[in-house]
């Protein structure tokens, strides 16, 4: 298995080189050459079976050989021991034909969890086997950096640099980032918003000479490994909903599109999926561009769903390769106009996604809406992001007969504020996590200056 760019300008890469790259040299974000195929077969076998083998057998394509399979389900179980139920992601059923993906039972209560427990894992291991170090930079618009944080907190041969925008995330999701003292992280308020600290990050991969040769890593979605773990809860979930024997529909609050994308590779690996909505919240790119065709930046939204706000999904670019036809030149060719002015798809290329995908936009009225009516219908208590999905699985849903399952991306615990907003008293924290709000803090707040930032970096790594 090799990976190349969806640019077509950048070296093909192993799955360890792409580990530890993240980004494409040529600007762009690496996907597998072919893609593995999960026959009927190899879908009904997993019934039954746990998270962790169900993880196994679908990932153990994208490592080909280049970790031992006794080693690679020893990063698998211990990745997935650290979550609090045993099921891992289960499922729970909202009404006859409506389900929730509970994907917040990891350590700091989100979906990130999922895949960075594993991709810390994967990193320490490729950098053991180098006798190397690294630096991880990552940018957080919440949950990334958090988890991120977490996965690699232990890991002996990384330090890790998370920048969030300073007040713009919720307290609970600051202070799980802030009040790990470990000595390997470092975590960098920036005076801006979620695209200030992405394009600050990016800006780095490009040019990483402040490192003075050690290696930069990527832990946000564009590394594939990301996007490898997530692929798995599509896949557990729909088998046990009764696929391969059956469709299912997924619904996913969405950003940065890496979870949609997972969800997409899980469909063209063999899963029957019957279609895939994408929840967005007030920051619409992604429903403004299915839906009308309006491939174009807008001025960012402070919303209920922090998490959500991003003016720039940088996975979508990764479904345009495939929609072009994995044609590099005309996706970077449509990132550049789309850089410089309002743009939009070319007509087959939106065509063929909106036959598996629909859309649908929520403003923060209608989450507080939601979070109330979905309690009162469930008497579950959804966060603002998963409030998004609740409502849009219910609008944009092509067929009633088909399960859909609605993806829970947080705990309501981690936005107690918007659900406080709604009309409830709050949300107790977890056991593990009932003493938070007292920890100590540590974290420093920077202006938007890339050689600010580049240099606190450089001064802090070991």
């Amino acid at each position: 298995m090799r990976y190349i760019s969806t640019r077509g300008q950048a070296p093909a890469l192993s799955f360890e080189d792409v580990v530890l790259t993240g980004m494409a040299s040529d600007g762009g974000l690496y996907v597998p050459e072919q893609i593995p195929q999960l026959s009927h077969d190899d879908l009904a076998a997993m019934a039954g079976l746990s998270y962790a083998e169900i993880a196994f057998r679908v990932m153990k394509p994208f490592v080909n050989g280049e970790i031992d399979d006794e080693t690679f389900r020893g990063l698998v179980h211990d990745a997935y021991a650290t979550f609090s139920h045993e099921a891992v992601v289960p499922l729970n059923q909202l009404d006859a034909n409506h389900f929730l993906l509970e994907l917040f039972h990891g350590p700091t209560l989100a979906f990130k969890d999922v895949a960075l427990q594993l991709l810390g894992r994967l990193l320490d291991h490729f950098l053991k086997k180098r006798g190397e170090r690294a630096v991880i930079m990552g940018a957080t618009s919440g949950d990334t950096g958090s988890a991120a944080i977490e996965g690699c907190r232990h890991c002996d041969n990384l330090d890790i640099f998370i920048l969030h925008p300073h007040n713009r995330v919720s307290e609970v999701q600051r202070r799980q980032m802030t009040s790990v003292l470990a000595d390997n992280v470092f975590n960098i308020a920036i005076e801006g918003n979620f695209d200030d600290a992405q394009a600050m990050v990016k800006a780095s991969f490009a040019d990483q000479s402040f490192l003075n040769g050690t290696r930069l890593v990527a832990v946000n979605s564009i590394n594939w490994a990301r996007i490898m773990a997530q692929i798995v809860y599509y896949v557990a979930s729909a088998v046990a909903l009764g696929a391969p024997h059956r469709q299912v529909s997924f619904c996913v609050p969405s950003a940065n599109f890496g979870n949609v994308f997972a969800g997409y590779m899980a469909s063209r690996m063999g899963l029957p999926v019957k279609q895939f909505v994408i929840a967005t919240n007030a920051n619409d790119i992604l429903h403004r561009t299915l839906a009308a065709n309006d491939f174009s930046k807008q001025e960012l939204k402070a919303t209920l769903a922090p998490s959500m706000d991003i003016v720039v999904s940088s996975n979508f670019e990764r479904l345009l390769f495939e929609a072009y036809g994995r044609d590099g030149q005309a996706v970077s060719e449509l990132l550049e106009r789309f850089q410089a002015e309002p743009t939009a798809l070319a007509e087959a290329p939106l065509a063929a996604l909106r036959e598996l995908f629909a859309s649908h936009s929520v403003d923060d009225a209608t989450i507080l809406e939601v979070i109330r009516e979905a309690h009162h219908r469930t008497k579950e208590l959804l966060d603002p992001h998963t409030a998004t999905g609740y409502r849009a699985a219910e609008r944009a849903r092509t067929d009633a007969s088909t399960p859909m399952i609605t993806l829970a991306t947080a705990h309501p615990a981690k936005f107690a504020e918007a659900v406080v907003k709604a009309g409830f008293p709050g949300v107790p924290l977890p056991p593990h996590m009932d003493d938070l709000l007292e920890r100590e803090e540590r974290f420093s707040v920077l202006p938007a200056e890339l050689d600010k930032v580049q240099q606190y970096v450089a001064d802090r790594r070991r």
